[in-house]
This record gives C-alpha cells, structure tokens and sequence, in this order.
C-alpha cells in the first residue's frame, strides 16, 4: 500500500567501486525469501555511523557501535531476527555470525560489523545464517544494490534504493545506498537501518560529520507511529576507490549528495509506512529555535487523532491546533498561529478562518501527498518533518506480527 512509491530501477542505482553486495535465502524466520546481505569493502574502506538511543539497544548495535571505530572490511545484515533482548547470549551469537563470514573472506572478526532486524526477545538463528553465508559470498557483485534493497526487507512492501553521481574537483563519485523501514518509525538517531555508500576517499572526522549531518536531515525527520527501534542504524561507508574529497567544496558537494540519498530513503520509508494512504509534510514556521518548532511538528505527527483523521480524509482541523497547544511550548499566543492545509488557511487568529469553507479541507485531505503548514509568528525558525496516516491496516499489520 506504498504511497506513490514504485520499486527501485536497478538500471538506475550505480555500483560503488569498492563495495561488493552477496544476498541469500537463509530461512531466518521464512523459507523463500531473501533475508541475509552481505556487503565486502575495498581494503582501506572507512564506515562511521549513527545508531539508536533506545536503551534496549540490540546486540548488533552493541557491537555495531565498537567495531566502526576501526578497520571495517565486510558488514552482515539479517532480517527475521532483531537480537534484541537477547541479553549476553545475543552477543555472542551475533559475534558468532562475524567470526563465520571472517572465515569466508579471509579477515579478522573485529572487522566484520553486525546488523539485525525483526522480532524482537527471540535467539539469533546462528545455524541458519552460517549455513546461507556461502551463498551471499558467492553472489558478492558491485551491481547489486536492487536485490540488497528487496533482502533487507521486514514488513515493507517496496525495496527502498537510491543513487546519485556528483562532480568532486578530481573526478565524478557515486553516492548509492538502501534502507528498510515501514514501522516502529520514530527519530531517534536514525530509522531502522539505512546503509549509504560512496567510492569518494574521505577522512573518518570528515566522514563522521558527513553521517550525522545526513541523520539530521534525512531520518530524524521522519515518523509513522511514534516507536524507536532497537536496532536503529545508520551507517555511511567511503570506499576510498574514487576521486579524492579533501577539499571544503568537494567534502560539501559530497555531503549533500549522502544526504539527498538519505532523505530519498527516509522519505520512501514513510511512504511505505504500515498501512499508510497518505505521505503528510508538516512545516512549522516562525518559531524562535529550530527545536520548538520540531517539537511542535511531532506532536502533530504523533496524535493518533490527527492520524486517523487523514486517513478518513475528515477535516476536524481542531485536532491539529490540539496538538500544537499540547507541544508544551512556552508563551505560545495562540492568536499568532496560522494553520494552512496545502495553500488552503483554515485557522488565524486562535480560529477558523472566516472564508475557509470544508469542502476546501476534505478535497486537500483527499489527496495521496497533502501538506500541513503551521506559522507561529513569534520567530524564524522552522522545520519540516514527513509523517503519515493511521489507518485500519496499520492495527492488522501489527496484531498479526508474529503469527
């Protein structure tokens, strides 16, 4: 039920020279589908990522969080299976998996990053995954980004890639990465996990800041239903077998690429939200801090009423100015704030606007993309953060999970 999002061209995702991608069916949690990626690194290679704050961290994130530090040869992704609550056993079973695929590359364990999603307080399936390795290891191959996207998969419905070429001072660099994600989408670093990689050689400091700035942009703001991940990662990888970034103008040329890529990724992953029928963008203008105004779109992202209320395409607009008034803002003057509905002004002045007729709310409420544009008139500050509805199928998805 992805709204306005089609599957990825693989013709359209270009390789990154130094990264090689290797997919199996493992039979993690379901036979007949693929559920374990393998991505094998240019020696030299430089990853840096962002990861969850939930405190419940998966043991992948754990161990994720330590080995990015140094040398990174190689990273192993399943579905089916979060290793979260897993305790001490769940670190040794996802170390168990690294020291397996070390065997087949020829590398140190410490240099092979683990990452895992899908139900969670369940024991890491080490068996299954040792028996698939040899198959995603023989399918490590550059053009592979398509099936990559399609194995990470959980409850989504459409792969999520993206891909773009920039013009550094020395020569072209590739920027390609995927994602997965379509609930328990919250900002809190990033959102499940998104992998992003380039063949531009790039220092860790540089590289580092590159992950953050892209996290802020891109998956910080985005929500379906509100529920941070254990197992949140974002990782940014360089695989130095491309042109040079050292310059300022190349490194910023560079990080607006990887964070084109990410919001492409972030965005698709709200579009492709549980149940989803609608993709909202919601702009908070004129506030006094870029924070305020970010805690005043997430409380209109987060209400189950305003929610539900897109899904009915029902304009029962004084929702949307509940939450504002409940985002805990400080002097807020209701007699400030204007709330538009696409171009449409429905509220000034603490109430309906006096032209703003209904059938102008349902017709803009109708539509697959609407907007929610909120102005505070107390500052210039804004934000912007990509939501979507809640919706009968979102409750199924969810009851359903396990069985």
């Amino acid at each position: 039920m992805a709204v306005n999002l089609a599957p990825p061209d693989p013709a359209q995702l270009h390789p990154v020279a130094g990264v090689e991608l290797g997919v199996a069916e493992a039979g993690i949690r379901k036979p007949g589908r693929k559920d374990l990626l393998v991505m094998r690194l240019l020696p030299g290679a430089k990853a840096a990522g962002v990861f969850t704050r939930n405190r419940f961290r998966a043991a992948p994130v754990v161990l994720a969080q330590r080995r990015l530090r140094s040398t990174v040869r190689a990273l192993i992704v399943n579905t089916g299976n979060a290793n979260a609550g897993t305790g001490a056993d769940g670190l040794r079973r996802a170390a168990r998996v690294c020291e397996q695929l070390a065997g087949l590359l020829g590398c140190a364990p410490r240099e092979v990053v683990p990452f895992s999603t899908g139900v969670i307080m369940e024991p890491l399936p080490v068996e299954r995954i040792a028996a698939g390795l040899p198959e995603a290891v023989a399918d490590l191959r550059p053009a592979n980004w398509a099936s990559a996207a399609q194995s990470i998969m959980t409850t989504d419905t459409v792969p999520k890639a993206a891909s773009r070429k920039v013009r550094l001072s020395s020569g072209a660099a590739t920027v390609t990465g995927i994602a997965k994600g379509a609930g328990m989408i919250r900002p809190d670093m990033a959102t499940m996990l998104a992998f992003v990689a380039t063949d531009a050689r790039v220092a860790k400091p540089a590289l580092r800041r590159m992950v953050r700035a892209a996290a802020q942009r891109s998956f910080n703001c985005i929500t379906v239903d509100g529920d941070a991940s254990t197992n949140d990662s974002f990782v940014l990888i360089a695989s130095g077998a491309g042109p040079q970034a050292r310059k300022a103008s190349d490194l910023g040329t560079l990080a607006e690429a990887v964070a084109e890529v990410a919001q492409t990724l972030a965005q698709a992953i709200v579009r492709d939200g549980e149940g989803a029928t609608k993709f909202i963008t919601i702009r908070v203008e004129g506030g006094r801090s870029r924070a305020e105004c970010r805690k005043i779109a997430y409380a209109i992202a987060h209400s189950p009423l305003v929610k539900t209320a897109f899904f009915a395409s029902d304009p029962n607009l004084g929702r949307i100015l509940a939450a504002i008034g409940n985002a805990g803002i400080a002097g807020l003057d209701p007699a400030k704030v204007a709330l538009y509905l696409d171009d449409v002004l429905v509220a000034k002045g603490g109430a309906r606007f006096p032209r703003y007729r209904e059938e102008q709310g349902v017709a803009a409420m109708r539509k697959a993309e609407v907007a929610v544009r909120a102005v505070l008139g107390r500052g210039r500050a804004d934000a912007t953060v990509w939501t979507c509805d809640l919706s009968f199928e979102y409750v199924k998805i969810n009851a359903e999970y396990r069985t």
